[in-house]
């Protein structure tokens, strides 16, 4: 069963950029609230398509760089990347349905 994993600057290159699956990135904050209903959201559908798309997280506060490099500008941001590139980004608050189905998507 597989769980989100926190993404660091200096994790990105190992963690995210090589990985055969798609990776959704989620750039949050211990302060967020809506980061905060989404983060079980998203530890659940981490454990449903393991091995099919893999959820990093990125915390802004600590690494804001990283968030920086990707234009983060609103929390929570969901970010997909494949081959190493962004696919797809999704900004604000999303519900489970609407994540699942960037999910499904996804693992197709």
């Amino acid at each position: 069963m597989s769980a989100p994993v926190a993404v660091t600057a200096a994790t990105f290159s190992t963690d995210v950029v090589p990985s055969a699956v798609p990776v959704v990135l989620d750039f949050w904050a211990p302060w967020c609230g809506p980061c905060k209903s989404m983060s079980p959201v998203l530890d659940g559908l981490a454990a449903r398509f393991d091995g099919k798309v893999k959820v990093g997280k990125v915390n802004v506060d600590e690494e804001q760089a990283l968030a920086a490099a990707f234009g983060i500008q609103s929390i929570p941001t969901l970010a997909v990347i494949q081959g190493g590139e962004i696919v797809h980004m999704e900004v604000g608050f999303r519900g489970e349905a609407a994540v699942t189905q960037i999910f499904e998507a996804l693992a197709r």
